[in-house]
């Protein structure tokens, strides 16, 4: 049967995978808005399974909190994307300090 244990190493492996990915990967902008979305996943799966462990709800209210943050965090990071991409020709990290206004 697959326990809270089983729940907690998959997340600390996705968020470990995630926090890689910001830190390694520093010159592509959606691979870094990937890499916090499998940080906010292990979170979310953290929540579910205390929730489930605890049999509270709390914790899947929670979850689904986090994933309209989520949700809305993917949306305007990829809208301010496109707007950066239409003034500069490309979606490198390093440019971003350049743009003003």
């Amino acid at each position: 049967m697959i326990g809270l244990t089983h729940y907690l190493t998959v997340a600390a492996i996705l968020f470990t995978l995630g926090v890689l990915g910001i830190f390694l990967n520093r010159r592509n902008i959606i691979l870094m808005l990937m890499a916090i979305e499998l940080i906010l996943l292990a979170v979310n799966i953290n929540l579910v399974a205390f929730s489930a462990y605890l049999g509270d709800l709390t914790g899947q209210v929670f979850a689904m909190f986090v994933l309209t943050v989520a949700a809305a965090e993917a949306a305007i990071g990829l809208a301010i994307l496109v707007i950066f991409f239409r003034r500069r020709g490309s979606i490198a990290v390093d440019d971003v300090n350049r743009m003003r206004g």
